[in-house]
């Protein structure tokens, strides 16, 4: 059973670590001193965005880490009122600056905005055949999302990064992608604790001598999917991340498949009311899918 290091090849080559340290929400002060904790436990993934605001920090945390940065695997994302063709171009370049690097391992349009990503789609195909990021997807995006950009890329996204936990399976989205060669990265895998007071998964991890916490994350991993997992803490980053000495029975897998209610924590992609408050500018139309 192989340990943090583990990477899977992505559709274009690319090797992606399966488990990855987010900073959603996170101080500069916490990114700091959390992603060098991460780094030291042996985390290789780093995700941040543009909106998160810490983009600088991250960088900060990395230069001092004394990890070299071809190590790393560093995800940034395109925020709503960044998209559009030029405007994309533009906040990638923001990005770079902030994390004091000259390129990107995988760049993601961060949600689907309507009239707007199918061009910031094109911004990014544009940094991808310029060499200034490894691999390009998206976050957030639904089917017919996905669809639309089959039918105007040049480029297949490499990954999916949405909104998944035991609460929130997403059986169907996660068999499109697979056919079509794009990885699943869940975000949120724990649903910011609410699932670990579940009694299933309670009970797996009284069986185990494991968190509530790493039972979840092994759920994660044991359904091929990537993650990204955040604390603040430095015992919750490195218990994190030690979860590749157990291994959970089909059994205990379809019991906390079993607790799928179709909850949300966050907007659901087509909610275009989301839209408004984060574009300016944007309106409604009947021609918004």
């Amino acid at each position: 059973m192989m340990g943090i290091d583990k990477r899977v090849v992505l559709s274009n080559g690319v090797k992606m670590p399966c488990l990855g340290y987010g900073v959603f929400k996170m101080s500069d002060e916490e990114v700091i001193k959390g992603v060098k904790v991460a780094l030291e436990t042996g985390y290789r993934g780093i995700d941040t965005a543009s909106y998160y605001e810490n983009e600088e920090a991250v960088g900060m945390a990395i230069k001092d880490s004394g990890v070299p940065r071809e190590e790393i695997f560093l995800t940034s994302k395109v925020w709503n009122d960044e998209q559009g063709y030029n405007a994309t171009l533009a906040a990638f370049e923001r990005s770079l600056e902030r994390l004091g690097t000259d390129y990107l391992d995988l760049y993601l349009v961060h949600w689907p905005v309507p009239h707007l990503f199918l061009e910031t789609w094109q911004a990014l195909e544009k940094l991808y055949h310029e060499g200034k990021v490894c691999a390009i997807g998206v976050s957030n995006f639904e089917t017919h999302h996905l669809e639309a950009i089959s039918r105007i890329s040049t480029v297949t996204p490499v990954l999916n990064q949405i909104e998944l936990h035991p609460e929130l399976i997403q059986g169907e989205l996660r068999d499109y992608c697979r056919s079509k060669g794009i990885r699943v990265q869940a975000w949120s895998p724990l649903k910011r604790g609410q699932v670990l007071s579940h009694s299933v998964i309670q009970a797996i991890s009284d069986r185990y001598g494991k968190t509530p916490a790493q039972v979840v994350i092994r759920w994660c991993l044991q359904h091929d999917l990537l993650l990204n997992v955040k604390s603040t803490r430095e015992e919750r980053i490195k218990e994190n991340a030690d979860v590749y000495d157990f291994q959970l029975t089909d059994e205990e897998m379809t019991s906390i498949d079993s607790l799928h209610v179709n909850s949300r924590i966050a907007h659901h992609p087509d909610h275009l009311d989301f839209y408004e408050r984060t574009v300016p500018g944007f309106k409604k139309s009947k021609s918004t899918t």
